[in-house]
């Protein structure tokens, strides 16, 4: 196990900067995902962490050692890539063991070795096959097979599950995992994928035009986002980012006053510090709500009138016009048709407030 810090390192490409000074740093045994669409800069920094791509400026360091300036194969970590990066011609066993044979590790350490991963990742029976024999999950556990037999410091996966059909994504998800808790070794993940990152992650950094917008756990970058990027980011259907004006309620806490079709309406008792509630009295400010966060609620305080209704099994997605936006609610599965009106209400604690101007998080 190792730790990673990452300290205000920056990538340019002549004139463009792809990364602008990010800085993070996870424990032994963390598992980072770095999440944000493309172009974002999260695989740029995967490279760089792996020795692929030269750093600009800032340093990085693995179990408090600055590898910069170290070639890949001194940096001790091992790599799993989109694209399995297994040789055609060599069976699985082969590719598993071939890492150790470059390194001269004994033919009976590597046996018991590549035993010891095939039998964790439950592909034992894989080992005569060759690449083409296999489904695009068995490769990937194959590919995941060679890294875990280096016994590395650092694993770096770069969105292992983009070539896999859904259920195979969820699958794999849970290997992942598995394989995590039993090896307790540091991970950094990269991946687009929301989803793979609030089930995978200890730490998660979301990340926007080469800059962290957020680092922190994954709960806290679900219900505290930072801004309403990473609001709209993570999370789907998304949260829901509401025009609305603040004011100082009769409890002494924020009350948030929001247009409706039928009139306006006021969410009492957010929870928001007094010196931000005094700042922002009287101050258009956006709302932030998670879809999970609105309740059919008889003679609730938000009257609104549907103008889709989307029914999944589990739950019914609601779709209605709030501060003159769309606002969509989950709510337990109802009977209702696009016109019906409807009494909400909305778990005040819940509720987060956005500078309407800069649209970063009110505390």
């Amino acid at each position: 196990m190792a730790t990673l810090e990452i300290d205000r390192v920056k990538k340019s490409y002549g004139q463009m900067d792809v990364l602008k000074e990010v800085s993070i740093s996870v424990g032994d045994g963390d598992f980072l995902v770095l999440l944000g669409p493309s172009g974002c800069g999260k695989s740029t920094l995967l490279n760089m962490i792996a020795g692929l791509e030269d750093i600009t400026a800032g340093e990085i360091r693995i179990a408090g050692e600055v590898v910069n300036d170290l070639s890949p194969k001194d940096r001790d970590i091992a790599m799993v890539f989109q694209s399995y990066a297994l040789y055609p011609t060599m069976t699985v066993r082969q590719n598993i063991e071939f890492g150790m044979k470059i390194r001269g590790v004994p033919a009976a350490e590597r046996a018991k070795a590549t035993q010891a991963a095939a039998d964790m990742l439950q592909m034992g029976h894989l080992l005569d096959r060759r690449p083409s024999q296999l489904s695009g999950g068995q490769r990937q556990r194959v590919a995941m097979g060679r890294a875990v037999v280096r016994e590395p410091k650092l694993f770096l996966f770069d969105e292992p599950l983009s070539n896999l059909d859904a259920k195979l994504r969820v699958d794999m998800r849970t290997e992942i995992k598995r394989l995590h808790q039993r090896l307790g070794t540091t991970i950094v993940y990269v991946t687009h994928d929301q989803i793979e990152a609030m089930t995978l992650a200890t730490r998660i950094a979301v990340m926007k035009d080469g800059i962290v917008q957020h680092f922190g756990p994954p709960q806290e970058v679900y219900d505290r986002p930072a801004n309403t990027y990473v609001a709209r980011f993570v999370g789907s259907p998304a949260m829901n980012i509401i025009p609305a004006t603040l004011h100082v309620g009769a409890d002494g806490r924020a009350e948030a006053a929001v247009s409706l079709p039928s009139g306006e309406a006021r969410i009492a008792g957010i929870a928001l510090s007094a010196a931000a509630l005094k700042g922002y009295h009287g101050q258009k400010v956006l709302l932030g709500i998670r879809p999970e966060h609105f309740s059919l609620t008889a003679g609730a305080g938000l009257a609104v009138q549907i103008d889709v209704v989307e029914p999944t099994g589990p739950d019914t997605l609601a779709v209605f016009t709030m501060g003159g936006t769309e606002v969509i609610a989950r709510l337990e599965p109802f009977a209702a048709a696009a016109g019906d009106r409807l009494a909400l209400a909305v778990k005040e604690d819940k509720v987060v407030i956005f500078d309407a101007a800069t649209e970063t998080r009110l505390d």
